[in-house]
């Protein structure tokens, strides 16, 4: 980590994050370990939360949202879907910022319990997605039709982008917006990032072609798995891409939101500088990640 200049408190919580590491390097192995690091960082529930789980359209989900009863209008609804690689993660790993975004904007989160590779590959978790986003107005909520958008984290981000393509494609009723952290968008291996921040902390290069691999198992890359290698990037939802300075995955999203602002659409780009991948759990105990959070909750503040 020396040749990556980082504060005290991001390399501490660092250390923190891979103190749950485990020598086992199965699939049950890694996924133990990944929950047990998640339950570290996860924060109590607010007491002004209600927190349900559900399914919908045969999908697990868990819904986030105040105690209060919902406005007249229907409750304005973010779609939040999982980091994890699409292999790792589920409803709990998620819970701190599902609580956080609906306790500060007094919205309904809906997080989705998306299938995880290797055991079920590409299209299974975007297809989960996406038939959770089309079943939204039968969730057991008033939810306002005009005040919808999606959310996702890492390989949630890669979600989130094909949810959009695929809808805008469809000719669907679009998310009000898009918002990527730090995402895994399938950009070429020649991307500057990639080299650059090749063993970075939390994500290496080599970790992120593995965790592709297993979701694509095989299958031919499409725009569906892979959002840069869509043509075209016109009629898309207005974007905020977060990206992490020290990251191989920070030139996806330079490069994203590069391409939708050349095709139209209106892309923020946030480059949080001394952060790495997978530092939304930093909230509160490193100072550059509170500023992300700030830039993050004022945009779906504006957008809601």
């Amino acid at each position: 980590m020396a040749s990556y200049p980082l504060s005290e408190q991001m390399s501490a919580f660092i250390d923190k994050t891979l103190s749950f590491n485990t020598p086992d390097a199965s699939l049950v192995g890694s996924r133990q370990a990944y929950s047990q690091m998640c339950r570290a960082f996860t924060p109590p529930c607010p007491e002004v939360l209600a927190v349900e789980d559900f399914q919908l359209a045969g999908v697990a989900v868990r819904a986030y949202h105040s105690r209060i009863t919902a406005p007249p209008e229907g409750w304005p609804c973010i779609l939040y879907l999982h980091g994890g690689g699409w292999v790792v993660g589920d409803l709990d790993s998620h819970d701190f910022i599902c609580m956080e975004l609906a306790a500060t904007l007094g919205a309904l989160v809906v997080a989705v319990d998306y299938r995880l590779a290797p055991e079920h590959p590409f299209p299974a978790a975007f297809e989960d997605c996406l038939a959770v986003w089309r079943h939204l107005a039968a969730a057991p909520f008033a939810i306002d039709p005009h005040r919808r958008l999606v959310v996702g984290d890492s390989a949630g981000g890669n979600l989130a982008a094909a949810l959009c393509l695929a809808l805008r494609d469809a000719g669907q009723v679009l998310p009000r917006a898009q918002v990527l952290i730090y995402p895994a968008l399938g950009g070429p291996a020649h991307l500057p990032s990639r080299h650059e921040c090749a063993d970075a902390p939390l994500l290496s290069s080599s970790d992120l072609e593995r965790y592709q691999a297993l979701y694509l198992s095989g299958a031919q890359p499409s725009s569906l798995a892979m959002p840069l290698l869509a043509d075209d990037l016109s009629g898309l939802p207005p974007a905020l891409i977060i990206v992490a300075q020290w990251d191989p995955l920070r030139d996806d999203g330079v490069l994203y939101s590069e391409r939708l602002n050349a095709a139209g659409v209106d892309a923020v780009l946030y480059v949080g500088g001394g952060l790495v991948h997978g530092c939304l759990r930093g909230r509160g105990q490193v100072p550059e990640v509170d500023q992300m959070y700030r830039t993050l909750l004022a945009y779906l503040t504006d957008t809601l």
